[in-house]
């Protein structure tokens, strides 16, 4: 592939990019550039080019190694939590039997993550939730129920275990009122499976192959890295109404990582000694993260994706990145019913377990289909390993299936 300053002769088979928009620079390294392909990718170039192109030679070089470092980021994310996603995906395809259905509404939508400055806008949001459609990181929903605030969907696409904290938090205050829109993916508690999904769909060719074949309504979000930028996602499918964000920061609020309360907070309390006060632990833990670089990306990110996205997304708080906006609390009362339907997974109650794992051993023995599963599937189960017997990854996807 080339990203060429000046306009470059086409060649058959390499993909060709001249221009230095940064949207455009990220969308085509996204369009070329699967995740599969991360371990091998290097930035070839040609340093008199500085001399001459100097400022667009900087900015073009910039682009490219933000899309690296996400990529690497995604990578190294992978590798550690690749086989417990797959895990839970088959988990969870086993015990979801309510789906549901929606109508693009024009209801202005907030969306909350748990940063420090969420704390700041409840009042607002407090009084605008009857007027909007509410969409809750899972991270958020403690410090949401604990100010009286009622969310309509709760977004989850964490795998990992801890992520089940946040989610008993929904099962403790929203489990009767709130949806779920959920990657299978993410770690769900048993008490939430009986509560309708709204499944999202990574957009991976083995996962389209099952979610076709049980024929399974979901959206369409390719994995975003944090769960606030699948909810923006989200929420541009479910409204043509503005979006008001509260609680993505990228910042921390002097040692406070999160807006209070938190889920992990019990944590930091039941860990917490005279040698080793909370506030040694919230140090260390702001410490850390800030150390990992994390914050940085995710801001590049949306400072980058933002100039693609329709310009009706604003902050209701202070974020460096979005405009400031405040919702319109003199809207009509919302009447969620009219934009969600809750629909039956499962008529005939087979096992979706055991059918999701015959659907994809068969794609797996289709040559139409069984390069591009295997390449996905190695990548997740095997950390990329080449040159894998299907006999070998048929025998991990039944294990993990049959877990």
């Amino acid at each position: 592939m080339v990203l060429h300053i000046d306009n470059f002769p086409a060649h058959e088979g390499i993909p060709v990019l001249n221009s230095l928009e940064e949207k455009e620079i990220q969308n085509f390294l996204e369009v070329n550039i699967s995740d599969t392909d991360a371990e091998n990718l290097r930035v070839i170039e040609w340093r008199p080019s500085l001399n001459h192109y100097r400022e667009k030679y900087v900015k073009l070089l910039s682009q490219v190694v933000d899309f690296i470092k996400r990529m690497e980021a995604g990578k190294r994310t992978t590798a550690a939590f690749g086989k417990r996603w797959v895990r839970n995906f088959f988990r969870n395809i086993g015990n979801i039997n309510k789906g549901i259905l929606y109508r693009q509404s024009d209801l202005q939508v907030i969306i909350t993550g748990s940063g420090p400055g969420l704390q700041d806008a409840f009042p607002l949001i407090k009084e605008a939730q009857n007027t909007s459609l509410v969409i809750a990181s899972s991270s958020s929903v403690m410090a949401l129920a604990a100010n009286g605030i009622s969310a309509d969907l709760i977004v989850t696409t964490d795998g990992g275990a801890w992520a089940l904290k946040h989610m008993y938090s929904f099962c403790n205050d929203y489990k009767d009122s709130a949806l779920i829109a959920a990657s299978l993916f993410a770690a769900l508690p048993s008490q939430a499976l009986s509560s309708p999904f709204l499944l999202i769909n990574d957009g991976s060719f083995w996962q389209n192959v099952i979610f076709h074949e049980l024929s399974l309504p979901s959206v369409l979000i390719s994995q975003k890295g944090t769960v606030t930028a699948t909810a923006l996602e989200l929420a541009l499918l479910l409204s043509i109404g503005n979006i008001y964000l509260a609680g993505m920061d990228f910042s921390f609020s002097d040692i406070r990582t999160h807006v209070k309360p938190y889920a992990f907070d019990s944590i930091f309390f039941n860990n917490a000694n005279r040698f080793t006060p909370v506030y040694s632990e919230y140090f260390t833990r702001s410490s850390l993260i800030n150390r990992g670089g994390s914050m940085d990306i995710y801001a590049s990110w949306f400072k980058t994706q933002i100039l693609s996205w329709p310009k009706r997304i604003f902050s209701m708080t202070q974020s460096g990145i979005f405009n400031e906006g405040k919702p319109d609390t003199k809207r009509k009362q919302k009447k969620a019913n009219d934009y969600f339907e809750t629909v039956s997974l499962n008529k005939d109650f087979s096992p979706f377990r055991k059918r999701a794992s015959d659907i994809l051993l068969n794609a797996l023995k289709n040559s139409e289909y069984s390069h591009n599963i295997k390449k996905e599937l190695c990548t997740l189960l095997l950390n990329g390993e080449e040159n894998v017997s299907e006999e070998k990854l048929e025998s991990i996807i039944l294990e993990i299936a049959n877990e």
